[in-house]
């Protein structure tokens, strides 16, 4: 056998292995809730406590990211980095702010809301599009993009660690002094795995730490929506 026939053989084989990984990521598609909260903000509690309620329902992924720009106040965030606030920062022009707010809750990248009112998110999850980019998998030590459309020609992807479950938070100091904040699905890393151009894609997937879950997301660059998202 050629190497020209060789390299077609394990090609060929390579994307049958890719096709296979996908199989798992026909599921239902997420709904991804982002909350971007902090420990200094004072009208952050009543949305760290929605976000509570929406995190269990089937379909969606439920984050919190905590900010860091409320840390003058008094009270440094203990789980508040600048990648979390960058994060929010590029969503706002998209969405037509001219700059971050807490409490926010931004729902498959494209649509946002305050979050604070009772029913606010589950509203804004209801009345939201759900993802429908490339087939997404994490499975066999690797991450799995399927073939499609990509707008632009490119998007981002997002390695997202994160502590399933509610932490509770007693604070000190700030606006907050002396409550203990609930925290659901506290988001501690966010790396950027690399591009997804259209093509059927794999990148291998780092072991997790310190029993953290892993979420990964296919995202426009720039703040744009979340085409494709999956958990472990």
């Amino acid at each position: 056998m050629s190497n020209r026939s060789k390299l077609a053989v394990l090609s060929s084989l390579g994307a049958v292995a890719l096709a296979a990984s996908l199989g798992a990521a026909a599921a239902q598609p997420l709904t991804v809730v982002e909350l971007f909260t902090s420990q200094g903000c004072s009208s952050c509690p009543p949305a760290n406590a929605n976000l509570i309620k929406v995190k269990d329902q089937p379909g969606v992924l439920a984050l919190s990211f905590n900010v860091t720009y409320w840390d003058y106040l008094g009270w440094k965030d203990t789980f508040g980095k600048q990648e979390f606030t960058q994060r929010q920062v590029s969503y706002e022009p998209p969405l037509g702010h001219d700059g971050p707010f807490t409490p926010q809750v931004v729902v498959n990248g494209h649509a946002d809301v305050v979050g604070a009112a009772p029913g606010e998110i589950e509203h804004l999850i209801k009345a939201t599009a759900k993802t429908g980019g490339p087939a997404l998998s994490l499975a066999g030590g690797k991450v799995a993009i399927g073939a499609g459309a990509a707008p632009g020609g490119k998007a981002d992807v997002w390695l997202v660690r994160y502590a399933k479950g509610v932490v509770q938070v007693p604070v000190a100091r700030g606006e907050n002094t002396g409550r203990t904040l609930p925290h659901a699905n506290v988001v501690h890393a966010l790396t950027k795995l690399g591009s997804w151009t259209g093509g059927a894609t794999a990148y291998p997937l780092p072991a997790t730490q310190g029993g953290l879950s892993t979420a990964v997301l296919v995202q426009s660059p720039g703040g744009g929506p979340i085409l494709a998202a999956a958990t472990n």
